[in-house]
């Protein structure tokens, strides 16, 4: 079968010359963007079309199912958004209603609102120590396959690196004739095996595929944990829930017309690559994880989750021991005093993704940094705090289990598609509550929403956002206005926001 990129490569090597699209034909002078360039082409013959592909197109999807192990692999080039309003829409009609986890990405919501669907939503657990959004098992989710349900949507692994119980829950759908949807954009690289051996306290292998765990539609964004560029993702689906002629008319909808052939053979090669290697990638991503997790063991102040509470060994959270500073301000510690940019802040923590093909120098820099502020934090303590108290206090965060609470929802007053199109108004935050939001609030990464069109803004959920502001914490859906009125304060600049009109 032909690789995509050589075929790029020797058409770029050819005497054809492109009286075609895209303008800069080729050319290696028109832009510095020289290498993309020259295998930057448009839909032309020999090149299959991405929409209708029967060709090399179809040959590098078929070599993702193989490597993955669905029915059907199709490739994306409008990042995993684009598979997740495709799998929403394929799966329910219009007005019919999804059961879905609070922790989903915004592409699921605007699905929602396209589709005119409406939403159930599982309980919403937060492991209150570290303030992490949990997973789900399969008594989580059945209590909540009421009859009207007419698919399930669940994040896994989450933005944290939590892994559900896809296997049973995937088997509790179908024995409902529903289909599960995993948005597992974060887990492109799980379900591959590494060779070496570890101890009992390390991270020893990489958490299931949902595809091998039965998910009849499964999301992939490649570029997030593998080789592959920005926007590149994979949509598997598998079984006979789905229509798999409906699935590809919305593909169709929300994906360009003019597919990038660069992106398509970054896709292509990704594949290649794990499919040659993916064994050593594994045991790189388990020792550079173990590393991490064994040389900052010592720490105080800072704690590196381990596996007992982090499924994913790509995902490092280190978590802030008793508050003794934000997850924000330890990012941007990192990122100023250290030129170490994370993936993302919460509020008491800090996360890092890594890879197999992070640098030594790289993870050793972040190990050194994680030393050396839990140090700083430590000599700051000892001035202030009585040393036996505070070891007590610190003694027990040294056990990384799970203590799950119960995320109470704001109430619903509306549904998300009448309050995102109805006629609004602006409002300053303090004086929101009661009112009904218009618009979705959320932090981001990772993008849950604090608040949804057509849900109340409660005096918890003002407290919440301020609170956010206050840590200098980048939260979106606020509208951006100036003010006059000095009395509310620089930093609620931005408190106004979009409600529905009473």
């Amino acid at each position: 079968m032909p690789d995509l990129y050589q075929e790029l490569i020797k058409l770029a090597d050819s005497e054809m010359y492109p009286l075609h699209m895209p303008g800069h034909k080729r050319n290696l002078e028109s832009t510095p963007m020289k290498g993309a360039f020259r295998c930057d082409i448009t839909e032309i013959d020999g090149f299959d079309n991405l929409h209708d592909e029967s060709g090399i197109i179809l040959d590098a999807e078929n070599r993702a199912n193989e490597l993955y192990g669905s029915d059907k692999t199709y490739f994306l080039v409008n990042g995993s958004t684009s598979g997740v309003l495709s799998a929403v829409s394929a799966a329910l009609n219009e007005g019919e209603t999804i059961l879905a986890a609070r922790g989903s990405h915004k592409s699921f919501y605007n699905a929602v609102y396209l589709r005119h669907l409406k939403v159930k939503y599982l309980p919403y657990y937060i492991d209150y120590v570290y303030g992490i959004p949990d997973s789900y098992s399969l008594e989580d989710v059945v209590p909540n396959i009421t009859d009207d349900i007419r698919a399930v949507f669940i994040t896994s692994p989450t933005y944290e690196g939590k892994c559900s119980d896809i296997e049973k829950i995937a088997k509790a759908c179908h024995e409902r004739n529903i289909p599960l949807i995993v948005d597992a954009a974060h887990g492109a690289h799980l379900g591959f095996v590494g060779a070496k051996t570890y101890s009992d306290e390390e991270y020893d292998c990489l958490p299931k595929n949902a595809i091998q765990m039965g998910a009849d539609i499964v999301i992939h964004s490649v570029h997030k944990t593998l080789p592959s560029m920005t926007q590149t993702a994979l949509l598997h689906v598998q079984g006979n829930l789905i229509d798999r002629g409906r699935l590809k008319r919305f593909l169709r909808i929300y994906q360009t017309s003019s597919p990038s052939y660069v992106l398509m053979s970054s896709i292509d090669l990704c594949i290649k690559e794990m499919r040659e290697n993916g064994n050593k990638y594994v045991d790189r991503l388990l020792e550079l994880r173990n590393r991490i997790q064994n040389d900052t063991r010592k720490c105080r102040f800072l704690k590196v989750l381990g596996k007992s509470a982090i499924d994913d060994a790509s995902k490092v959270v280190i978590y802030v021991v008793n508050g003794t500073m934000t997850g924000q301000s330890l990012y941007d510690i990192l990122r100023e005093e250290y030129n170490l940019q994370l993936e993302m802040a919460g509020d008491k923590y800090a996360l890092a993704i890594i890879s197999g093909w992070d640098t030594d120098e790289g993870i050793n820099r972040l190990i050194s940094a994680v030393l050396e502020i839990d140090a700083r934090l430590a000599r700051e303590s000892d001035n202030k705090f009585n040393n036996d108290k505070l070891n007590m206090t610190l003694e027990t965060d040294e056990n990384d289990t799970c203590s799950r609470v119960e995320y109470a929802l704001p109430q619903v007053a509306v549904s998300l598609g009448e309050a995102w199109d109805s006629d609004t108004e602006i409002v300053c935050l303090v004086n929101a509550e009661g009112r009904v939001s218009a618009e979705f609030i959320n932090l981001y990464p990772p993008g849950i929403p604090l608040i949804a069109p057509g849900e109340v803004f409660s005096g918890k959920i003002i407290h919440e956002i301020r609170h956010y502001l206050d840590q200098g914490m980048n939260v979106q859906g606020l509208a951006d206005i100036c003010t006059d009125d000095r009395n509310q304060g620089m930093e609620y600049r931005k408190g106004f926001i979009c409600v529905r009109q009473k």
